[in-house]
């Protein structure tokens, strides 16, 4: 695990439109805002809005965690059945490994509010000390999936070589194996 590293979060916005500027982009400031409220660790982000095609995902993601040395990288859109919807095979294409009960999870947490739930193809993974996970695209569906798998992520970032992250409790509360815990700082 890294000591005393500020957390590296990636925020990705893909939307056609929302690049093009045909519409005002809402995924990343709502990324933002959860995180403002949920972190008490100190982090950063890097965000990027690109359009739905393939190839600029990959590289978005790989430059992100590559040079750009995130930890943690969201993305949101471009998870549905729709032709130009190519998230998950963009962020499978650079995946070391696949982690299926971030996507299992996100599709659950999203049932309990919407049947269309279903159509979701969010995937989560990791590259190299880096963990993946693809959002839905609705500012109110990106609150509630984080809220609803947030608490596992911090242990996987500890597990992959990640930053220690804490989180304010009254917003998420991180689940860690009593082995894991450390003492609050103070």
């Amino acid at each position: 695990m890294t000591e005393n590293v500020a957390l590296c979060i990636g925020l990705v916005s893909i939307s056609d439109r929302a690049s093009s500027g045909a519409y005002r982009d809402e995924g990343l400031p709502s990324l933002e805002a959860w995180f403002a409220e949920a972190l008490a660790s100190p982090y950063r982000t890097q965000t990027r809005l690109i359009p739905d095609e393939q190839s600029q995902i990959e590289a978005t993601l790989k430059e992100l965690v590559d040079v750009a040395g995130c930890h943690l990288v969201l993305t949101t859109g471009g998870t549905g059945p729709a032709p130009r919807d190519v998230t998950p095979e963009a962020t499978l294409a650079v995946a070391d490994k696949v982690l299926p009960g971030f996507g299992e999870q996100m599709r659950q947490v999203s049932l309990r509010y919407v049947p269309t739930a279903i159509l979701s193809r969010q995937v989560g993974v990791t590259r190299g000390r880096a963990l993946i996970l693809n959002l839905p695209g609705q500012p109110k569906a990106i609150r509630e999936t984080l809220d609803g798998i947030f608490a596992a992520v911090p242990y996987c970032i500890d597990l992959i070589g990640g930053p220690y992250v804490e989180t304010h409790e009254a917003v998420i509360k991180v689940f860690r194996p009593k082995s894991a815990l450390r003492p609050k700082a103070t």
